[in-house]
């Protein structure tokens, strides 16, 4: 099967070298790609979102899947462009369509959807330009903390915590008043503080039948002990340590059957991944957030725990037979740790050379923001490398994965040494 797979960070590297894993996997090329998705495959100098020239790249190369690895293309429509298409029908997109992209795409929908289908989540309340006055006072009546969110995609930053009401009605005029998200900030959620520890929780779905895949918890902030800005992440682990048999029981029996349900109970058509970001609070889980692919760097500890072959799955959800394919996740501890350039999350350069790959043994390698320079492997991001370690504890796994990161070099060069440190 020839697959042409979209994105260019950790997690289109970790799910090319799954895919590659296949004796199914015929050509794989990656689009754009980077220094390690290279190592799998064949990089193609195409943007996600240049759905014309990605339709035409399909047909000339005989594609039959195309892999969305990020929001952007799903949330643009890239499933409805080829299905509207008689000469692109028959290439198998994974991922929703517009309509089921929304559950990431816009908050507000997200927050609704759940709503309908009893699904256990912050209470909240939506606001616009049109109702700013009342969005104001019922922020001046507000519990704290409150939680303020743009509706729609905000690379990650769109959502803030306010422990004050100053605080509150400042980010609320700026993101209503003052554009300060865009065309995303147009429409304001404001939630309700839920306290407890999150965690990442995947599946694949058909739109009606599901596979539940290993479950993760990563580290957005940028220093130690969970502290300073948030970043796209800066590790993760799995499985998770609190999420045993009677808890993830709850979360498949509340949260997601509920969601599958209530995506066939209107018609959405949703072939493709569902990520559950949640937060479990005492005992119970509440949802945070969905999102409509794969989680980052979640991608890199989730795929080398998964023992089933990945293509396998993706060719069951076209046909329809995700419950015919075994599923089994590997034993031992994923722990990723990565490496970002200095600055980051704020300013930072690229084009740093990077040495020391050729020296890990024993921890998988992703590549995130990288570029090949002939022979020369070089930074081209804030995230540059993702490193993962399997070992029969978390100690031994994060052990593992520091030692690498330490061996690893270029210039201004900064990782987390704590991950998971809340489990140890």
């Amino acid at each position: 099967m020839n697959i042409l797979l979209l994105g260019s960070g950790g997690r289109e590297h970790a799910l090319a070298w799954k895919l590659r894993q296949s004796p199914d996997c015929g050509a794989l090329y990656i689009a754009p790609g980077n220094a390690g998705t290279a190592g799998c495959g064949t990089n193609v100098p195409i943007a996600v979102h240049d759905f014309e020239r990605l339709a035409a790249f399909c047909l000339e190369h005989d594609i039959q899947l195309l892999i969305p690895g990020s929001e952007e293309p799903l949330v643009a429509g890239i499933y409805d462009y080829f299905g509207e298409r008689e000469a692109l029908r028959a290439i198998q997109v994974i991922g929703p369509s517009r309509e089921g992209a929304r559950l990431e795409g816009s908050k507000a929908f997200a927050k609704a959807f759940m709503e309908r289908h009893g699904i256990p989540t912050a209470a909240y309340r939506e606001f616009t330009a049109e109702d700013y006055e009342a969005g104001k006072q019922y922020l001046r009546e507000h519990a704290l903390p409150v939680v303020l969110k743009a509706d729609g995609l905000a690379a990650g930053k769109g959502v803030v915590i306010c422990d004050t009401h100053e605080a509150a009605l400042e980010v609320f005029g700026q993101m209503l008043q003052e554009a300060r998200f865009g065309e995303a900030g147009k429409k304001v959620v404001v939630e309700a503080f839920l306290s407890g520890i999150e965690l990442s929780v995947f599946v694949l779905t058909d739109g009606r039948s599901y596979v539940l895949l290993p479950e993760a918890k990563d580290y957005k902030r940028i220093g130690a002990g969970d502290t300073g800005p948030n970043t796209g992440g800066m590790g993760a682990v799995s499985p998770v340590p609190f999420a045993d048999a009677a808890f993830m029981e709850r979360v498949e029996n509340r949260i997601i059957r509920p969601t599958i349900a209530g995506l066939a109970a209107e018609n959405i058509d949703y072939k493709g991944f569902i990520f559950f970001g949640l937060i479990k609070v005492g005992e119970e889980p509440f949802v945070i957030e969905y999102n409509c692919r794969m989680g980052d760097p979640e991608t890199e500890v989730v795929m080398p725990r998964l023992e089933a072959d990945l293509l396998a799955l993706l060719s069951a959800v076209k046909t329809g037979r995700l419950s015919e394919v075994p599923v089994s996740f590997e034993k031992r501890t994923a722990a990723t740790v990565m490496l970002v350039s200095g600055g980051y999350p704020g300013g930072y350069d690229k084009g740093k050379t990077i040495t020391g790959l050729d020296q890990v043994r024993d921890s998988r390698v992703f590549h995130a923001g990288t570029r090949a320079e002939g022979d020369t492997v070089v930074t081209n991001g804030g995230r540059v490398l993702a490193i993962t370690s399997l070992a029969g504890d978390l100690k031994t796994a994060l052990e593992r994965s520091n030692a690498c990161a330490a061996q690893i070099c270029f210039d201004k060069k900064y990782f987390r040494s704590d991950i998971g440190w809340e489990f140890l």
